[in-house]
């Protein structure tokens, strides 16, 4: 199994603009169970705490394996989630591993 992990910070200055965007962004990842047949699981969250520091956006994403994570890649559901917050990111940082 592949897990997917991935950080976001917003560019907005105004950080309720910035949790906001982040609850937005989690609502329409987490919509992609069920809908990109290769995402086993989904979970995101914008940042509770406000924390210095802290990222705005978290998601955490199991796929069976490397194909499965390429396939939700190009996922037209996916690749519109994405440009949203594409949109919206000054930053990105994610890490692929095994589990």
């Amino acid at each position: 199994m592949i897990r997917h992990v991935a950080a976001f910070t917003f560019a907005d200055a105004d950080p309720a603009v910035r949790s906001a965007q982040a609850a937005e962004a989690a609502r329409r990842l987490t919509a992609l169970v069920g809908v990109v047949p290769s995402l086993r699981a989904m979970s995101a969250g914008a940042e509770a705490l406000h924390l210095p520091g802290n990222w705005d956006l978290v998601l955490v994403a199991d796929f069976d394996d490397a194909a499965g994570l390429d396939a939700y890649q190009v996922h037209p559901a996916h690749e519109e989630v994405a440009a949203f917050i594409g949109g919206l990111r000054s930053d990105r940082a994610a890490v692929d591993f095994e589990v």
